[in-house]
């Protein structure tokens, strides 16, 4: 990353706002500390913010409820989800409204700090590779998608929103078509190092990708479960690079 990223913290207890936000700062982060979502619309309004470090539980107007309006407005900002509840509800909620990745809470400094890096990277480098002119765009079953733009247009040609996530395993899937991978396969190819042990991400990710790419059509099928082996990417997925 040639530039800091900017990262907007939101979180009520002061005492871990701060840690997070000097953690961030000490590794040469831009770091806008928000105690809820009025301080954040007033960093969105007058800065540029390429992540929202969201904590689950707020005063005030809780954390679902803002990332469900970062995602659905203009900009799509990734979100990283902090959650302190131990059910894994809370985290499967989160990533059903559109969050990139989920933290709970106590989190190791490290692992923050990894999981960021991982939602920057991805979400980052593809305008850069976009804006050197080489165009990468991959078409199965009338659908296409283009990488630089992450734009996915369906077989009617309407525009499909993808969250990052969302977006990287649909990529993963298309590198590979008709292929059975694994779980992990899938984990180290999306989330890298930043993947846990029973992570259980790509399978609610898999399933709102399913949902994506219904248009009615039976498209649904195109990921089929393959049994004791992982999944498979049925459709012909042709490559082309300009």
């Amino acid at each position: 990353m040639d530039q800091a990223a900017h990262v907007a913290v939101v979180e009520d207890d002061p005492e871990i706002r701060s840690l997070v936000g000097g953690l961030l700062s000490d590794e040469g982060f831009e770091v806008f500390l928000c105690e809820g979502a009025g301080e954040l619309g007033d960093a969105l309004a007058r800065h540029r913010v390429d992540l929202v470090v969201l904590d689950l539980m707020l005063a005030g107007e809780d954390g679902l409820s803002i990332c469900r309006r970062l995602r659905g407005g203009p900009a799509n900002i990734p979100v990283l989800m902090v959650t302190a509840k131990g059910d894994d509800l809370d985290r499967i909620i989160g990533l059903e409204v559109g969050a990139d990745d989920y933290l709970p809470k106590p989190f190791n400094p490290r692992e923050l700090l990894a999981r960021v890096r991982a939602i920057l990277r991805r979400t980052r480098e593809l305008p850069r590779a976009s804006a050197s002119g080489t165009a990468e765009v991959y078409t199965f079953a009338g659908w296409r998608l283009d990488v630089g733009s992450r734009a996915l247009h369906d077989s009617n040609g309407r525009l499909v929103e993808l969250t990052g996530g969302e977006f990287d395993l649909l990529v993963a899937m298309l590198q590979h078509p008709q292929r059975v991978l694994s779980r992990d396969q899938l984990l180290d190819w999306t989330r890298g190092r930043s993947a846990m042990p029973f992570d259980r991400t790509i399978d609610v990710q898999l399933s709102r990708l399913r949902r994506r790419l219904d248009d009615g059509s039976g498209s649904s099928s195109m990921v089929k479960t393959v049994r004791g082996g992982g999944y498979l990417f049925s459709p012909i997925v042709r490559h082309e690079r300009a």
